[in-house]
């Protein structure tokens, strides 16, 4: 028996839910969104819908401990795309760009520094606007991975 695709989405913030959607709908995939009580998840067909404790970590928590090698992980949270990693998943952030262990040691360290920064009292940029052009280029990528097509991309 063949596994089915499984989408599984840190939707707390996820700007690209309806991108998942229809991607999983067009590939045949289940889709998970797991978000705390503080987010509405509205019932879609094809989705199932997790709610957790609002605490810090319950989300990540909650995924961490369902995921499977081979599932597909959409994050923006770097600390849990490397438990992704870790297990085998592929891992995409919102904005299409798929985590390997080639890059998630840098982002890592990337945000470690810019929490010194802030710690110390400096200031960092947040992620600049989610544009059109981000959805288009997150929808190709999933569609990539989703057929099987996104190759060299995923280590």
């Amino acid at each position: 028996m063949t596994k089915r695709l499984k989408i599984v989405v840190d939707a707390d913030a996820c700007p690209v839910k309806d991108e998942i959607v229809a991607a999983a709908a067009e590939y045949g995939a289940d889709v998970w969104m797991v978000a705390s009580y503080d987010h509405y998840l509205p019932p879609r067909e094809g989705v199932q819908n997790f709610q957790v404790d609002r605490s810090d970590q319950s989300v990540d928590l909650y995924i961490a401990n369902r995921l499977s090698a081979g599932d597909i992980l959409i994050t923006q949270d770097f600390g849990l795309a490397a438990i992704g990693i870790s297990k085998g998943a592929v891992v995409l952030s919102n904005r299409g760009q798929i985590y390997t262990d080639k890059t998630i040691g840098f982002l890592l360290e990337r945000r470690n520094e810019q929490a010194r920064i802030r710690r110390g009292g400096g200031r960092t940029k947040g992620p600049r606007a989610m544009t059109k052009d981000d959805r288009h280029f997150f929808l190709h990528t999933l569609t990539k991975v989703l057929s099987g097509t996104a190759g060299n991309f995923v280590t």
